[in-house]
């Protein structure tokens, strides 16, 4: 168990100089693969514990799709039948969506109802 942020940052400094050798990666009855195992373990247990990934906001999931799918806010706001000052809104985080908006956005965007909802 880690107990300090001085020992998270000595074993993830560990970790590398350990991935750095090919062997250790690919080979299971190399010490440095068990090692390189346990310590992986530790790390991950103590990041969940004291550095949760928090899901992202409506505002960055939004404008994460918007990249991906190559759309301006323009083309966002017709392809979900809402104004384009209504999608400014939602992109500074000044409104949420109404239901049915909502609705519509995790649908067409693919972005999880819990996200949307910021459930």
């Amino acid at each position: 168990m880690i107990k300090s942020e001085k020992e998270y940052t000595a074993i993830k400094n560990r970790i590398e100089e350990l991935l750095s050798v090919a062997e250790n990666i690919e080979n299971t009855e190399a010490k440095g693969y068990v090692e390189l195992n346990l310590l992986s373990d530790l790390v991950a247990d103590y990041e969940e514990l004291h550095h949760p990934i928090q899901p992202p906001t409506l505002s960055e999931a939004i404008k994460l799709r918007m990249h991906e799918r190559g759309l301006n806010q323009r083309a966002l706001s017709q392809y979900l039948g809402v104004s384009s000052s209504r999608i400014s809104e939602y992109l500074n985080g000044k409104s949420e969506p109404t239901l049915k908006v909502a609705r519509e956005i995790s649908r067409k965007l693919d972005i999880e109802a819990s996200i949307v909802l910021g459930v």
